[in-house]
C-alpha cells in the first residue's frame, strides 16, 4: 500500500504531574481471567482514599516479599480505579513466570498486597490530537484499553495490538470512534517487530496523529524508528517505551 506522510502541527503539550509516593496495604477482592493469558485482580482498601492516577499509562509498583525477606517490586498499570468504591484493578499479562505473575496466579480474595505510587503522571494535551494510534503487545493492553475506555465522545482512536491468537483479543467499551486491529504472532516471536511494521505498512496515518507505543524494548525501538524515519512522524508526536526486555528480569526502557 502506498501511504502518504501525515501533516503534523506543533507537538501537543506533555504535562508531568508529581504525587507524594505512598505505600498502600490493599486486599484482593476478586480474581478472573480476562483471557487465558491475562489475569485481572481487583484490590480494595481505605488506603486508596487519596489514590490518584491522571494518565492511562501510569504505573504503580507492587511489592513482593521473597522467602528470605527481601522485597522485589514490579511495575503495573492501574487498569481501572473506582474512587467511590476504593477499588484498584490490575491486569497481569502471563507471558513470563516472574515473581509478580506467580503471586497473582496464586492470589485469592482476602490476600494482602502492598502497592506504591503512582509517583507521577504524564498527561498529553488531548485538544491538539486529532487521532490516537495506540500500538503495543500484551503488556501494553491495560494502558491501551484504559485510554480507549476513558476517551470522550468525538475522539478518534486506532489500536494495533499483538497477541498470540484470537482467544487473547479483548473487546472495548468506549464513547469514542475506535478502529481495533489485532496482530496474531506466536509466543516465540514476542521480540520481533516485523509483524507490527508489516501491519503499519497497510495503514494510512491521519493528520495530527499521536502515537502511543509500548512493547518489548527491541520492538518498541524498531517501530519508533520506522515511524520517524519512514513515515515522517516527529518525535514530539510519539510517546514510546520498552515495557520489558527479553531475557532480563524487571527491566524496561524509556524512549520519550
Amino acid at each position: 500500500m502506498n501511504v502518504a506522510s501525515p501533516v503534523f502541527p506543533a507537538a501537543p503539550t506533555l504535562t508531568r504531574l508529581r504525587f507524594e509516593p505512598r505505600r498502600r496495604r490493599l486486599t484482593v477482592l476478586s480474581t478472573e481471567h480476562v483471557t487465558p493469558s491475562m489475569l485481572r485482580l481487583v484490590l480494595g482498601g481505605n488506603d486508596l482514599a487519596d489514590f490518584v492516577s491522571a494518565a492511562p499509562d501510569d504505573h504503580v509498583k507492587v511489592v513482593l516479599v521473597r522467602p528470605d525477606g527481601v522485597e522485589e517490586r514490579r511495575d503495573y498499570t492501574p487498569r481501572r480505579f473506582d474512587a467511590a468504591r476504593r477499588e484498584l484493578t490490575l491486569d497481569f499479562a502471563l507471558h513470563e513466570a516472574g515473581p509478580a505473575t506467580l503471586w497473582a496466579l496464586a492470589a485469592r480474595p482476602g490476600d494482602r498486597l502492598d502497592v506504591l505510587g503512582p509517583r507521577g503522571s504524564a498527561v498529553v494535551e488531548d485538544a491538539a490530537v486529532a487521532h490516537w494510534l495506540l500500538i503495543g503487545d500484551e503488556t501494553a493492553l491495560p494502558a491501551i484499553v484504559r485510554r480507549i475506555e476513558e476517551a470522550a465522545a468525538g475522539a478518534r482512536l486506532t489500536s494495533l495490538v499483538a497477541v498470540t491468537g484470537a482467544g487473547e483479543e479483548q473487546r472495548f467499551a468506549t464513547a469514542a470512534t475506535l478502529e481495533s486491529r489485532w496482530i496474531h504472532r506466536p509466543a516465540t516471536a514476542l521480540s520481533d517487530a516485523a509483524p507490527f511494521i508489516a501491519a503499519l505498512e497497510t495503514m494510512a496515518l491521519a493528520p495530527a496523529t499521536f502515537v502511543w507505543l509500548a512493547a518489548e524494548a527491541a520492538v518498541a525501538r524498531a517501530v519508533r524508528a520506522y515511524l520517524t524515519e519512514r513515515r515522517g512522524v516527529p518525535l514530539g508526536w510519539i510517546k514510546a517505551a520498552g515495557y520489558w526486555v527479553l531475557g532480563q528480569a524487571d527491566a524496561h526502557e524509556k524512549m520519550g
